[in-house]
């Protein structure tokens, strides 16, 4: 039961990963979570870091997906200034938002990765959909007041996947 919550990777944060890192992984395509993985959730502009990130990547022609459940008007004001393309109330961890981003870009799922912040939407939703997966610590500690319950349950996942595989749920610094 607790495979479906087990990402395939996780790394401190986004910046760390490389188009180089995803090359060599197969991977042709990047999907995110919006708030704690990109930005801080109260903070929408973005660190010079995460600008700096999203053209490595653009110039790699890696395209980056933003796959929130949030609503359209919330992301749009994130991704408008990043240039970056969204799917909105993505409905994790259903497969919908997976699905969507696979039509948009025309690629089997074997060459995306979705990176997120959290076991129990980002990281059971692309299991689910059978995309590989990054999991990231947040960017900040606080959360919005509708993630506060999934992160109760979380810890608990999170403490049985590290007893069941000690060496691969490691945070690292690259894939």
């Amino acid at each position: 039961m607790f495979l479906k919550y087990k990402p395939t990777w996780m790394l401190e944060n986004i910046y760390q990963i490389t188009p180089e890192q995803l090359k060599k992984h197969g991977i042709k395509a990047v999907l995110t979570d919006l708030d704690n993985t990109i930005i801080a959730w109260n903070n929408p502009d973005g660190t010079d870091e995460l600008h700096k990130w999203i053209q490595e990547m653009k110039a790699a022609e890696i395209p980056v997906i933003v796959v929130s459940n949030n609503k359209a008007e919330r992301i749009e004001r994130v991704v408008n200034k990043l240039g970056l393309v969204s799917i909105a109330r993505a409905m994790k961890p259903l497969a919908k938002g997976f699905r969507i981003a696979e039509k948009q870009l025309g690629l089997p799922k074997e060459a995306f990765v979705m990176i997120g912040d959290q076991l129990m939407t980002d990281i059971r939703g692309a299991n689910g959909a059978k995309i590989r997966t990054i999991l990231v610590q947040p960017i900040v500690e606080t959360d919005a007041w509708n993630t506060r319950m999934n992160r109760a349950m979380e810890r608990f996942v999170m403490k049985h996947l590290l007893k069941k595989f000690p060496e691969e749920m490691q945070w690292r610094k690259e894939l």
